[in-house]
């Protein structure tokens, strides 16, 4: 189980990092998945949009340095504290009438990933 809630660690890690780049390298396509539809036009849209992928970043950069560094616990907690990003994305796009299959697909998906990974690292199931 222990090994299996890793692999589930790192899928997110390395997953959320490939969309934080895309959103920095190329963010209204990446915009378009969110499950929301495009913010209107702007001269700084796309800066704003590029905000989103740096916290993406740094955001699976802080799993993935906790797993080399830190103890399983310290990962899992880390994990279910992030997971209120994915649930956070979720309810904003079901208030805002989005995409219910992107909301509940993939950002509520994320967030039952994220919470099944985290709970053997802290409860110490090995």
């Amino acid at each position: 189980m222990h090994w299996l809630a890793i692999g589930l660690a790192l899928l997110v890690a390395f997953a959320i990092i490939a969309i934080g780049a895309l959103y920095v390298v190329n963010p209204r396509a990446a915009t378009r998945s969110f499950g929301l539809p495009l913010p209107e036009d702007g001269g700084n849209i796309t800066w704003w949009l590029r905000l989103k992928g740096v916290r993406d970043i740094a955001s699976g950069l802080a799993v993935l340095a906790l797993m080399a560094w830190g103890p399983p616990g310290a990962v899992g907690i880390v994990l279910l504290v992030e997971a209120v990003i994915p649930v956070g994305d979720m309810l904003v796009i079901l208030a805002a009438k989005g995409s219910t299959g992107s909301a509940v697909g993939m950002h509520g998906v994320t967030a039952v990933l994220m919470v099944l990974a985290a709970m053997p690292l802290m409860i110490g199931v090995r």
